[in-house]
This record gives structure tokens, C-alpha cells and sequence, in this order.
């Protein structure tokens, strides 16, 4: 998936907050931390340093949520990460993103924190994010 296409699924996913740019997308890319797990609808992008995987961002095409695509590619997240060595997964989530969060709590994530403020709404809002993260086990 090209980083346009990347811009283009995350603008359509993300309708409050603000979108990522191909721009955005394509730096992360040529970092050789980073990785992609991409289908046509969905995608999981993660970085991995050392032991530790963070999910950057995980979006699905409006079409195709609710209906497991997401946990599809949360778990594809994970796999890929202990590949490249990670014992454990962190995340940054929406305070006000309740389907995003039910979905990450279904997956063992537990919260550990808040970042006040942290996301820009599209219509000039600040949201606080939840720091959620997990033990990854093999098997």
C-alpha cells in the first residue's frame, strides 16, 4: 500500500481526528524500524525498537468496521512485532474513540496512563489519549 493510498484509507477511517499525510506516511516508512500490515481496507502500522513494539496507527475503511478487520490486523500487529523481537506492545488511543478502546481491552491491552490533550479534532478540539499496552507471548 502506497503512502497515498495509506493518507487516503486514514482520512476516511479517522473522521474527527486530524488525518496523516502521504507525507507523514511515506517518512515513517523509510524508517527501518518501521512496518506495515496492510489489506485493501485495513492497515496496522508499528514500530518496533529493541523489545518494544508501538502500534502507530490502525485504521480500517468505514465499510468494512465492526466487523473484525481490526482485530484481524491488531493481530497481524502482533505477530509481526514478536518476529522482530518485541516482548511487549504499546499504544496511544483516542479518549473518546469507545469502539477503538473496547476493541484494544478485548485484546489484554490495560491502560497505563493519560496524555491530556494529546489529539487534535478536525474541528479544533483537544482530546486526552489513553496509553494502553500488553505482555506479548509466544504461541
Amino acid at each position: 500500500m502506497t503512502p497515498d493510498a495509506l493518507a487516503t484509507l486514514h482520512r476516511h477511517a479517522f473522521t474527527a481526528q486530524r488525518p496523516w499525510s502521504a507525507q507523514e506516511f511515506a517518512a515513517l516508512l523509510d524508517s527501518p524500524h518501521v512496518f506495515l500490515i496492510a489489506t485493501e481496507n485495513g492497515f496496522a502500522l508499528g514500530r518496533v525498537i529493541v523489545d518494544e513494539a508501538e502500534l502507530l496507527t490502525l485504521a480500517t475503511a468505514p465499510t468494512h468496521q465492526r466487523q473484525g478487520l481490526g482485530r484481524k490486523m491488531l493481530a497481524a500487529f502482533e505477530t509481526g512485532a514478536q518476529a522482530r523481537g518485541a516482548t511487549r506492545a504499546f499504544l496511544e488511543v483516542a479518549a473518546d474513540n469507545t469502539p477503538a478502546i473496547g476493541l484494544y481491552t478485548s485484546a489484554h491491552y490495560q491502560r497505563d496512563g493519560l496524555r491530556p490533550g494529546y489529539y487534535q479534532t478536525r474541528d479544533g478540539r483537544s482530546v486526552d489519549a489513553v496509553l494502553m499496552s500488553r505482555a506479548l507471548t509466544q504461541g
